[in-house]
């Protein structure tokens, strides 16, 4: 089980806010899924992997095309965000 402190989530949040709410939605669905359906169906790394290199994950993830830009985070960064995302599972 993730164990989530409450600055890792308010760091994910802050980075949510920043990059990921003109296309998703933490419980709704936008553009793209929730976090609350991506959440459910993804594990930390294919979370991370369609941040990073949406472009050769999304395939595999089911998706028939990317719309997704890639992002470049910190190590820190991804962690936080993807910490954020799972407290919606």
């Amino acid at each position: 089980m993730l164990s989530l402190g409450a600055n890792d989530v308010t760091k994910g949040e802050v980075l949510f806010l920043k990059l990921c709410w003109g296309c998703h939605h933490p419980t709704a669905e936008a553009f793209g899924p929730s976090f609350q359906t991506i959440a459910r169906k993804r594990t930390n790394s294919e979370i991370q992997g369609q941040i990073t290199r949406p472009d050769l994950l999304y395939k595999q993830l089911g998706y028939t095309r990317n719309a997704m830009p890639p992002f470049t985070l910190t190590s820190e960064e991804l962690q936080d965000i993807t910490k954020y995302i799972q407290s919606f599972k």
